[in-house]
């Protein structure tokens, strides 16, 4: 809502469209289940806020790979996934340099800089960036509990709403997984 005074404005590139609100980070197994998530000022996550929910799912769960778009291209970000082990896939983001590198992911930068026995293939990185989709479809189903579009003003409304949105996520997972039915379901059969 534009009279919200702490709501950013943002560029909504899909409804070619300015809108106020805020933004939400939110970290996936890839089966539509939110294992790690912050609530930001704006569409936009900081280096600071990226860093803080990546160690907070690591310790949820320890992954083989880390999909992120563009903006998570983060040096500090993928040189601390690598370090634990983690092959973090995102497309390089080359419009902050002069001197654009010739890659298609950074991670492939980073392996050169500081492994010589370490090779990844292109078609690798291309097919696990693919599966990347499954974190869309996590945020489709936190928005059919309530992320969506936010009815709250004010930064501890929409946060409070937020959070709330992802709890009632979660209990629609465990039931589901207690239950015997699949925990990505977006309902509870009755």
């Amino acid at each position: 809502m534009p009279t919200d005074s702490d709501a950013s404005k943002n560029y909504d590139p899909t409804a070619e469209e300015y809108y106020y609100g805020y933004g939400c980070t939110v970290v996936s197994t890839g089966a539509k289940i939110p294992i790690a998530a912050e609530f930001t000022q704006s569409k936009q996550a900081s280096q600071e806020t990226a860093m803080r929910v990546t160690r907070d799912a690591l310790v949820v769960k320890q992954p083989m790979w880390m999909l992120g778009d563009s903006a998570y291209d983060i040096l500090d970000w993928h040189d601390h996934l690598l370090s634990t082990g983690v092959v973090p896939v995102v497309p390089y983001n080359p419009r902050n340099t002069d001197d654009p590198l010739d890659i298609e992911y950074r991670v492939e930068d980073r392996i050169e800089t500081h492994s010589e026995s370490v090779h990844l293939k292109q078609s690798i990185l291309d097919e696990t960036y693919n599966r990347r989709s499954q974190a869309e479809r996590t945020l489709g189903a936190c928005k059919d509990c309530g992320l969506g579009t936010l009815r709250a003003r004010g930064r501890v409304h929409a946060r409070a709403q937020v959070f709330l949105a992802l709890c009632l996520r979660l209990v629609v997972v465990i039931t589901n997984y207690e239950r015997g039915d699949a925990p990505g379901s977006t309902t509870i059969r009755v």
